[in-house]
């Protein structure tokens, strides 16, 4: 690959000519060609440390690279509408804003035989309970203020998300008077319509037959969402389109055409933002509470986490796709987060850390003035309007942010009269109760994420048509570019160094065996990160003679000795199959790959999303030079490396060897599933939507690649699968069905009896039995006979 060469220098072929006894090579403290190595920390501190900064450098970075994305034309609005097209699509495509909208009746008014759907009024206007279709399946439910004389605009308002519609008009207590906006518009004349938000409460996260879990209602949405490709927040903003819908209906039936605002506060302040720059039917937008620069989303709740976003749309360039339009942004107070809810009693913990703070004034002047640019050279610096609240810590709802953005809608707002509502409840309403509502928004997002999964195999199908390969020949002309596109999209890639980097290499003996000698080394891959492990090799080589190598991967929160020592703690698992190995005489090598720290490097995750990176986007690159290496080494047959993986190593070995074509093989175990539902399936114990590994979920892999597909792009290279009946990793059912499409896919290509399963009862564990036996056949070495 172009990549690894520029990537990763080598420039020492390390040999032994002077340390060769006349039996067998002699093994000093340093290997040869290589520096001592001093760590002041262990190696997986050391490594998740660098890949940190690293991450934090990039986020730092990408306010300066984003300019490169765009393409702004000033020559004219039309023009520059124009030249942010591709903009807006990307940005619509990473939230998730992909599914048609359903038309629907319009409006709908709950009314009952018993209650009209009126629940409060004033001399202004009246307050109706609706809802209104938007996609299949999902509706948007809330309030609707109608105005009892002439509607002058119509405006979506969107609460914070602990903030129900009826408490955003003071019809329950806890937003403040000044924040309670929508009275204030519709008293103007308004047409104000409230949507339910899914809120950060986690009453029903969870499923009865499984168990609840302390994440809050977005993340729970958020994780089986990103894995289809689809987002808590794209769904809001179709809540938001389909209001705009509509708006243009009424508009069309009045024969009037009034301008639509939306109007946010905090996570609805979000929303507005992410409708204002998504729906260009959307004539004026006000952000409360919320803009600011975004390089510190990471820290803030998960499911505020955006695939890519960073590279393109930092909150300044999201903004600019509403300059034609106004855009207010107030610098207020917002609800704060301090982390997900406690978990309660018969709750599992297992949300993700976050937290919301209320933005500091010198960030939100900051990102402001970066679009402000943009209005400028429009023409049409009115149109952007920034806003402090005091000094940035009172509530929102200022006189000046709405004057601003009524101006926008061209409403003229009296500042001599302001208007004063008092609504009164009507005691025929109907009733309403918020966690009703809440469990049918919540409800319907679930269930309309379920039927994506069921559908989403059937979508991958059509997209890789695996039936249509007869042959190697004909799998090798297309296997490269669903390579690349896998790697682009759902793993994510390094930007190439501006320099090669040397491997300087270091090391320094770790085990002194009898059959075998340990060195941990380490060398470097790109500034900040490097990759390393332990090396293990037969103390009966002989001088000149090359083995093969076996590369044998540690799982979630392991370390290489635990594939070593029989004495470790890893032993239940792991089987020492490094030693085992080694003793038949092969070359093994043990990664520490960086997923160890719990929190330390679940956050590294969180901090390269935003990058359109992953873990993988480093591992892969630490497996491409440590592969080099080991290939410079003169003992060594590059031409024979195999790759063995448990656990989070069985997730290694369908994401790194598919895409290192000098590892000849790959095995899967403990791991290999139908892994799109594992991550999606929100009524199954084996799901990750219950458990606590959030860095888990991986950007659309459900309309990307499965583990089938990954696995496909092994071939013609053999693949392996271990699998233990009583493994808690999934069913089984799951498995077998996930390897039957690998299995037939080489088969189709004559090349069948390049891949098996090795089934075994036993837990979550290597079993080493076929699995060594397709080892040594396609490393193509027989262990001497005294092994």
């Amino acid at each position: 690959m172009r990549f690894l060469s520029s990537l990763c220098l080598v420039s020492l072929f390390i040999s032994f000519p002077s340390l060769v006894s006349a039996q067998t090579l002699e093994f000093p403290e340093v290997l040869p060609g290589t520096t001592n190595l001093k760590l002041t920390m262990p190696l997986d501190e050391h490594m998740v440390a660098g890949i940190d900064r690293y991450a934090l450098k990039a986020l730092a970075m990408s306010p300066e690279l984003r300019p490169q994305k765009w393409n702004y034309d000033f020559g004219s609005h039309a023009a520059y509408i124009e030249s942010i097209k591709e903009n807006r699509k990307r940005f619509k495509t990473i939230i998730g804003v992909v599914d048609p909208r359903v038309a629907g009746p319009g409006f709908e008014l709950l009314t009952t035989t018993e209650n009209q759907s009126v629940i409060a009024e004033c001399p202004q206007f009246k307050v109706h309970v609706v809802e209104w279709q938007v996609l299949e399946g999902m509706t948007a439910a809330g309030l609707l203020l109608q105005p009892t004389g002439q509607i002058k605009a119509r405006v979506v308002a969107l609460p914070d998300a602990d903030w129900t519609p009826e408490m955003f008009i003071g019809l329950k207590p806890g937003v403040p008077e000044s924040a309670q906006i929508p009275l204030k518009l519709a008293a103007s004349g308004v047409q104000v319509l409230i949507p339910t938000l899914i809120s950060r409460e986690s009453g029903f996260s969870g499923h009865p037959k499984v168990f609840f879990t302390n994440q809050p209602h977005r993340e729970y949405i958020y994780r089986m969402a990103f894995e289809m490709g689809r987002h808590i927040i794209g769904y809001e903003v179709q809540k938001v389109m389909a209001a705009v819908d509509q708006f243009e209906r009424l508009n069309k039936k009045d024969q009037r055409i009034l301008p639509i605002g939306v109007v946010g506060v905090g996570e609805g302040g979000l929303l507005a933002l992410f409708s204002g720059a998504s729906d260009h039917r959307i004539n004026s937008t006000w952000v409360a509470g919320y803009f600011q620069r975004r390089e510190d989303v990471w820290q803030e709740p998960i499911y505020r986490n955006v695939w890519s976003q960073l590279t393109e749309f930092g909150d300044a360039e999201i903004a600019s796709m509403i300059a034609l339009r106004t855009c207010v942004i107030e610098a207020c107070s917002v609800p704060t987060v301090d982390g997900p809810p406690r978990a309660k009693s018969g709750r599992r913990a297992s949300a993700a850390p976050g937290v919301i703070k209320v933005a500091a004034p010198e960030s939100v002047r900051a990102e402001y003035q970066r679009v402000a640019p943009v209005f400028d050279q429009l023409g049409l610096k009115e149109n952007l309007s920034l806003v402090l609240n005091g000094d940035g810590t009172n509530p929102a709802g200022s006189d000046k942010a709405r004057q601003q953005f009524l101006s926008g809608l061209r409403v003229r707002m009296d500042k001599k009269r302001l208007p004063t509502v008092e609504l009164q409840l009507v005691a025929n309403g109907v009733v309403v109760d918020p966690s009703s509502r809440q469990e049918q928004q919540f409800d319907e997002m679930n269930e309309f994420t379920q039927e994506l999964l069921n559908k989403s195999s059937r979508y991958r199908d059509e997209e890789w048509q695996p039936g249509k390969y007869k042959s190697v020949e004909l799998w090798e002309k297309v296997s490269d570019g669903l390579r690349t596109k896998v790697y682009n999209e759902l793993i994510g890639r390094l930007p190439e160094p501006e320099k090669s980097v040397p491997l300087n290499v270091r090391s320094r003996k770790v085990i002194d065996h009898e059959q075998y000698q340990g060195y941990e080394v380490m060398l470097d891959v790109m500034p900040d990160i490097v990759a390393g492990g332990i090396l293990l090799i037969p103390s009966d080589m002989k001088p000149g003679e090359k083995r093969p190598v076996i590369v044998c991967q540690h799982g979630l929160e392991g370390t290489p000795m635990d594939t070593i020592d029989p004495k470790s703690k890893g032993f239940r698992a792991y089987k020492a199959f490094s030693e085992q190995l080694v003793k038949l005489g092969l070359i093994v090598y043990a990664p520490q790959n960086p997923y160890r720290g719990r929190d330390r490097f679940r956050t590294l995750q969180r901090k390269s999303n935003p990058m359109k990176r992953s873990l993988y986007s480093y591992i892969i690159p630490q497996h491409e030079c440590t592969l080099d290496w080991l290939d410079s080494l003169s003992f060594v047959d590059g031409n024979r490396i195999g790759f063995y993986g448990l656990s989070y190593g069985g997730k290694t070995a369908v994401r790194v060897p598919p895409f290192v074509k000098k590892y000849v093989f790959s095995i899967c175990s403990g791991d290999f599933n139908e892994w799109v539902r594992k991550n999606a399936d929100s009524a199954h114990r084996y799901s990750y939507v219950f458990h606590g590994e959030y860095e888990i979920f991986e950007w659309n892999m459900g309309h990307v690649a499965n583990y089938a597909e990954l696995s496909y792009l092994m071939a013609p290279r053999p693949f392996m699968v271990e699998r233990g009946h009583n493994d808690g990793v999934a069913p089984d059912e799951w498995v077998a069905a996930e390897y039957a499409k690998v299995r037939r896919f080489y088969v189709q290509m004559g090349i069948g009896e390049r891949t098996e399963i090795e089934y075994f009862d036993g837990p979550h564990t290597i079993n080493g039995k076929d699995t060594f036996a397709f080892i040594l056949r396609n490393l193509n070495w027989s262990p001497p006979k005294n092994k």
